[in-house]
């Protein structure tokens, strides 16, 4: 799939240019310098020869098939060209040429031009506006960068051209290698996803990195990338996600998520790994290409120097790693080797006189402990310090287990030698321990995830008709937000606990309903223009006798009056009150690209200001809600602290997979809160007290 992208037969390179200082000159330059093995057609209309090929006027008159074309000319002209090898049969096409999306309205059309031409012809399009593709084993290097990148087990595929300039310039010092890289540009056709299809089965390509800054089709996006992660890694770092992006919204789930949530959340569920940024992109990539995966998260220490020991526990622990505990037969033979004074516990501080052979020592017995899944060498330049040979000892020995060893050489100018002897044996180096912790938590996480089982979202039965009648109601209402006293229907359709709750319309309606339910009861404000009740003292909790009813009927009517004026208030409605409880969040806002995304918290009024919610991109299975609820901050309150009885999970997982089920079967639902969830001790369950939805 897309073959024709990396390993043509042909190139056409349409705006090749004699002048070095032109785009089309340096395309055409970098791809016979690359010694790219198939024929490559310069077309020039004014030249007959350019860098000792023949030059073509036009695509029309090449002699035989093109498999790739590579567009460098001035954006008024690409239509045509695309037009014309369209009519030659050309497969695919790189257009680098600018002046499309990114140049406003204009450019838009024109680049929606492209696609419609693309599409009749069969054409697959990556571009425009983009730096070009490179792939290291064609070989084959149809950018402008300066120069060709080494080989490596690497695929990245970029949507900023300028950051891969200097990303390849980073692989030019030798630091990674790449198998093959990507410029996407505008992403008119070929996209991350197209890509990640495309690299799934690369045998050249040990784990995918992605740049992204936004993805179309959120949902297909999550499907293939869940796929190709079973089979290799795939990083990526995401821009853009700040609150400088964030929309305006209305429920409480809606101001909380956002894209950096939506991202984190299917990131996760597609287990793509995430870096939080270019340096992490880097640090784990080269760990996953390089380096087996750990068994588990158990972590040695071999270092010259106590400071930095300490230094990587701490940030093993931080990482969520452990401090592998060495088993008594190693300590014994590491203390008959090591000098008095040093430390063969782990970490294991070989002293700071340590030679090449005691480091290949110690890091042996470490490795050939079971009790270790990885290991961090450290190593600080002292004056004795055989730096070079540590490296070569280090590297020899790393080959002989099938267990992680991260370098972390520390320095910079006696250092760098080592280093790269350490590249010679694929041994990754990282400046400072608390990278090296990262990239193998990223390890260990990636391995967890791969490695476990697939579960499907549960299926309940429910009454789908009676929700589309309280939706078409509100509907042929003019109306798009669905208060509680409606929303009751839909919590019963799908078999949600409800407390005992009516609709009252006079304080006298309101008492009588309170005395069939029995004392005390809670009042709240029937009204659809009314979001967030509280807010405007629109709720009365612990309403023991009639005229208690009454009063508070008459001051919840009279201030949602006041503080939201021409709102429509059909009264009150009169709940039963449940016992005390944990009150928790669940809610859904519908993401752009990846559609509803579920969140679980803390409930109440200050959720909002706590912020203690974690998300998913529904549908999700009962494992995915289990992991929600361990993952708030929160969490020791929901499984009792000072002898409190736990929370019960089972509901809160429940109702987590209905509301899952809830917001598939209905698309048009864009908001959703139920707040509070009460839950009960364990065995004893939950009661959604207050529901509230926007629909489209």
């Amino acid at each position: 799939m897309l073959d024709f992208f990396f390993s043509p037969s042909s190139i056409a390179v349409i705006g090749a240019s004699r002048d070095p200082d032109k785009l089309g000159y340096a395309v055409l330059s970098n791809l016979k310098e690359g010694n790219f093995p198939g024929t490559i057609y310069p077309i020039n209309p004014k030249a007959d020869e350019i860098l000792g090929l023949k030059a073509y006027p036009s695509v029309a008159e090449i002699p035989g098939p093109v498999d790739l074309a590579v567009v460098v000319i001035p954006y008024p002209f690409v239509p045509a060209v695309l037009e014309e090898c369209g009519k030659k049969g050309v497969p695919g096409a790189v257009v680098i040429s600018a002046g499309f999306r990114e140049a406003g309205r204009e450019g838009l059309e024109r680049e929606r031009e492209l696609i419609e031409i693309a599409k009749r012809h069969g054409i697959r399009l990556i571009g425009p506006n983009c730096l070009g593709v490179i792939d290291t084993d064609t070989p084959l290097n149809a950018t402008f960068a300066a120069g060709m990148p080494p080989g490596g087990p690497i695929a990245f595929m970029s949507q900023s051209g300028a950051l891969g300039t200097a990303v390849l310039d980073m692989a030019l010092a030798g630091r990674i290698g790449f198998s093959r890289f990507v410029s996407l540009g505008n992403k008119a056709d070929v996209d991350e996803v197209a890509l990640l299809e495309s690299w799934e089965d690369d045998p050249s390509s040990r784990v995918i990195l992605i740049y992204v800054e936004g993805v179309s089709d959120g949902q297909y996006f999550m499907e293939v990338a869940h796929r190709v992660t079973r089979k290799k890694p795939v990083v990526a770092v995401k821009s853009g996600v700040t609150q400088a992006g964030s929309r305006a919204v209305s429920s409480h789930t809606g101001s909380l998520a956002g894209s950096e949530a939506a991202y984190h959340a299917a990131f996760r569920q597609a287990g793509v790994i995430r870096a939080e940024s270019m340096q992490h992109l880097f640090d784990y990539a080269r760990a996953f290409a390089y380096q087996p995966l750990p068994a588990g998260e158990r972590i040695a220490i071999v270092t010259n120097a106590g400071g930095p020991g300490i230094l990587a526990t701490d940030a093993l622990e931080h990482a969520g790693l452990r401090l592998a505990r060495l088993k008594p037969e190693t300590i014994e033979a590491l203390m008959a080797d090591l000098p008095g004074a040093a430390s063969a516990a782990n970490p294991v501080d070989v002293l700071g006189d340590a030679l090449a052979d005691r480091y290949g020592h110690a890091l042996k017995l470490v490795l050939e402990d079971p009790g270790v899944d990885g290991c961090i060498v450290i190593v600080t330049p002292q004056a004795m310090t055989q730096i070079e040979e540590t490296a070569h000892v280090v590297g020899r020995t790393s080959q002989q287990f099938d267990k992680p060893v991260l370098g972390c050489f520390m320095g910079e100018a006696r250092i760098a030698a080592g280093v790269n002897v350490l590249r010679q044996y694929n041994v990754p180096n990282y400046s400072f321990p608390e990278l090296a912790a990262s990239a193998l938590a990223a390890m260990v996480a990636y391995k967890d995830e791969r490695d476990r089982p697939s579960y499907e979202p549960t299926h309940f039965e429910v009454d789908q008709d009676a929700v589309r009648e309280v939706f078409a109601k509100a509907r042929g209402e003019g109306r798009v937000s669905i208060g509680e006293a409606e929303a009751r229907a839909i919590l019963e359709a799908y078999n949600f606990p409800i407390p005992p709750s009516q609709l009252a319309s006079t304080p006298e309606q309101a008492v009588e309903i309170a005395e069939q339910m029995g004392y005390p009861v809670a009042l709240k404000v029937a009204s659809p223009d009314i979001l967030h009740k509280t807010d405007v003292g629109g709720v009365k909790l612990h309403v023991n006798s009639a005229n208690d009813v009454r009063d508070a009927f008459d001051l919840i009517v009279y201030r949602a009056n006041r503080y939201v004026p021409g709102a429509r208030v059909w009264g009150c409605m009169v709940q039963k009150m449940v016992p005390p409880g944990r009150e928790v969040l669940i809610g859904m806002s519908r993401d752009p690209q990846f559609g509803p995304l579920v969140a679980f918290g803390l409930g109440g009024i200050y959720v909002e200001a706590l912020k203690d919610v974690v998300f998913r991109v529904a549908p999700f299975s009962e494992q995915e809600a289990r992991e929600m609820i361990g993952e708030i901050r929160a969490y020791p309150l929901l499984e009792g602290v000072r002898g409190e009885p736990p929370a019960d999970h089972a509901a809160m997982v429940d109702t987590l997979c209905r509301i899952s089920q809830l917001v598939i079967d209905f698309p048009e639902i864009v908001e959703l809160d139920i707040n509070p969830l009460m839950v009960f001790e364990e065995g004893r369950g939950a009661i959604a007290l207050d529901m509230r939805l926007v629909l489209h």
